[in-house]
């Protein structure tokens, strides 16, 4: 649901800049993170490759629930590398299918033309193209229905705020029995559904009971999540030692997205500060998303079923897909749990780390929530609001 949220909210921002950023962070940000998590991992669990990349693009997007939690409770960071960083972690679930299947199509098929046939066709053509597509078709044409039906006054205001959640939902169903990209589908259904902004700005005037139902929705799915986090393949799998998972958390967080984006500082608008560079190369917390693609990744090694068994099967599968169906889970599962801890803790610390640093005159209450003033060394540029908000009239 969330990354219809994001999608929802992306069009009333729409800006070449907040464009070429995404882009970059879908693309060669990304990329790179891919790539560099691939190669911790088949060094320090000796997976084989094509594992390795499955593994690897579990973990490269962020989460979009944690993403938004965090951002949410950061008052003082500007508002377009908020905007930024929730495209970002909106539309990356999605994008990490394409790298996801490339090592499920090497470790599964033996022939070079199959899994390029198998790649080009129902990767990129049926899951990523069709699934925006439809997702944009979806999201317009609910944007016609709901205008009618609100204007013929056929649905009252406090489940107008709801519409959009029942607009998920139906997405997510849509995407599973076609066979589509859950998260492409989803967010091109937002874009789609708020190109105009006149669901934003009809909302706003509705009773909002939105962020109660997700709170619940989402501290629910951490809660399920800590409740399944398999201590025991610490025990049963000889490879997946602690010392190689606290390795791998920590190299992951350090290396997987943090040099990509200094690197590429120049070439995102949005990021006009090495400080403002320095906090996106560390935002980027991996949750929900890694998740589903890690459960995703599974029904495909156990035979293109969804969801997957309950218990890898222990016969009939290749040793080297029975090897990765064994340890996609627990590591996935561990280093998301790292980054909940990690990314959880730092924003906090880090707003308690600049509100000691102020001088003391001029300190905010700690816990107040109404702090207007940037981050300090962060630029905020008044003409590129200025000129959001004029496209918006």
């Amino acid at each position: 649901m969330q990354v219809f949220v994001v999608g929802l909210e992306l069009p009333q921002y729409y800006c070449t800049s907040h464009w070429k950023s995404i882009g970059m962070l879908l693309g060669p940000v990304m990329a790179g993170s891919w790539i560099v998590c691939a190669l911790f991992i088949y060094l320090l669990f000796d997976t084989g490759i094509p594992t390795a990349l499955i593994m690897s693009a579990c973990l490269t997007p962020t989460d979009p629930v944690l993403a938004a939690s965090v951002l949410d409770s950061s008052e003082d960071t500007p508002a377009r590398i908020k905007r930024v960083l929730s495209a970002e972690s909106g539309s990356n679930d999605g994008v990490s299918f394409p790298f996801l299947y490339i090592g499920l199509f090497i470790l599964k098929h033996g022939s070079a033309a199959e899994v390029v046939k198998s790649y080009l066709l129902v990767t990129i053509f049926w899951q990523c193209i069709c699934g925006i597509t439809f997702g944009l078709l979806l999201g317009f044409g609910a944007n016609r229905a709901l205008r009618s039906a609100y204007h013929r006054g056929f649905i009252s205001p406090q489940y107008f705020s709801l519409f959009h959640i029942v607009m998920a939902l139906f997405c997510l169903g849509l995407a599973s029995t076609l066979g589509l990209d859950d998260f492409l589908l989803a967010f091109s259904a937002g874009v789609g559904f708020a190109r105009d902004g006149w669901f934003s700005s009809t909302r706003s005037a509705s009773p909002p009971p939105v962020a109660l139902i997700d709170l619940v929705m989402n501290s629910s799915t951490f809660i399920y999540f800590g409740a399944l986090i398999p201590w025991s393949a610490m025990e049963d799998l000889p490879a997946i030692t602690p010392g190689r998972v606290i390795g791998l958390n920590v190299l992951v967080l350090l290396s997987r997205r943090l040099p990509f984006v200094l690197a590429f500082k120049r070439w995102i608008p949005d990021i006009e500060t090495w400080k403002e560079a320095l906090f996106c190369g560390h935002f980027g917390p991996i949750g929900v998303g890694a998740l589903f693609l890690a459960i995703e990744a599974r029904a495909q090694l156990e035979g293109d079923m969804a969801p997957p068994l309950p218990h890898p099967p222990e016969r009939g599968l290749d040793p080297a897909v029975k090897r990765a169906v064994d340890m996609i889970w627990p590591i996935v599962s561990l280093v998301v749990l790292g980054s909940v801890v990690v990314h959880g803790f730092s924003m906090s610390i880090g707003r308690l780390w600049y509100w000691a640093c102020r001088q003391k005159r001029i300190k905010p209450a700690l816990l107040d929530s109404n702090v207007e003033d940037g981050r300090e060394g962060a630029y905020h540029d008044d003409r590129l609001e200025q000129r959001v908000d004029d496209s918006l009239l």
